[in-house]
């Protein structure tokens, strides 16, 4: 019995060996074993240099005061390894920059502002945990105090051109209210009233030397390395090829100023799909659009060719 086992072992072994030797055989039959190509990835993990000035706006960071400088330092270490998220900043803003920019020049605003909105919703048609919308994270309130028409069918915070103007609008008021560009942002982060009280209560009017809740102290140093990161891609390992950066929307406008009660039907009228008349008209938040009734809205739809 137990010669038996050990001959029935030895075939079912030398069975397997066959079956392994027979696996690493090629067409041609070779023996050789070959590895499979392997890619290495390389990342080169640096801290930066926080030597250079720093602003917001034209507004310097403190640079001889540690506390604000290491702040940064946190921002900048954070974001620039956020690979994913810094890559969709950079396609996204050759989309919508070109949208924004002239309408900030309009309102005689600093550029810096763009970077804002990519802090504030990542160029994306965000809603925030307290309903918060749209490009530039409007809450309701605002929004409609600065003229965006906000129902059941329609909301502009998600109109680009619309909601960036009320942005200025609202940012414009702030800085009129705060003394500079940083507080406006910071007031635009945190709430009007919330920073009027730090203000009163902790003596100062600097950003800088303001002890702010965690959100908001760590905005300004955001957008800073935000603007840092995408300005100077390459220094902090990013580069992105301009043939894969997202196009700007090639559109059509159809003025429309009758109740449309279906807008899948007109969007297949007009030669496209609902889904796509959505991604072009992000504020039209319904399935119809009868407050087209003797208003005018303009809608955007695929340009031909």
């Amino acid at each position: 019995m137990q010669r038996s086992l050990i001959i029935y072992t030895s075939i079912l072994a030398g069975f397997f060996s066959l079956v392994v030797f027979s696996s690493f055989n090629t067409n041609t039959g070779s023996t050789e074993i070959t590895q499979p190509d392997t890619m290495v990835v390389q990342q080169r993990i640096t801290g930066y240099d926080l030597r250079k000035n720093f602003d917001f706006a034209g507004e310097p960071i403190p640079a001889d005061n540690f506390d604000p400088v290491e702040r940064l330092d946190r921002e900048l270490s954070i974001n620039a390894y956020m690979h994913a998220t810094t890559v969709l900043h950079i396609k996204t803003a050759n989309r919508y920059f070109p949208i924004i920019e002239p309408i900030l020049k309009k309102y005689e605003m600093p550029e810096d502002f763009k970077y804002l909105c990519v802090a504030e919703s990542s160029l994306r048609m965000a809603t925030s945990s307290a309903g918060a919308k749209g490009l530039w994270q409007f809450i309701e309130s605002v929004g409609r105090a600065y003229g965006l028409e906000i129902n059941d069918e329609v909301d502009e915070r998600y109109h680009v051109e619309k909601s960036t103007e009320a942005a200025c609008k609202f940012l414009i008021y702030l800085k009129s209210r705060f003394g500079s560009w940083t507080m406006a942002a910071a007031a635009y982060n945190m709430g009007e009233t919330a920073l009027a009280k730090r203000v009163t209560d902790q003596r100062s009017k600097i950003y800088y030397d303001l002890n702010l809740n965690d959100e908001t102290s760590r905005y300004i140093f955001r957008i800073i390395a935000i603007k840092e990161i995408m300005m100077h891609p390459e220094t902090y390992g990013f580069f992105i090829d301009d043939e894969i950066l997202y196009p700007q929307h090639s559109y059509s406008t159809i003025t429309v100023e009758k109740p449309l009660p279906n807008l899948p039907d007109f969007a297949i009228e007009n030669g496209t799909t609902y889904r796509i008349l959505k991604v072009l008209n992000p504020w039209l938040i319904s399935s119809t659009l009868n407050r087209a009734n003797g208003k005018k809205y303009e809608i955007r739809i695929p340009k031909e060719g």
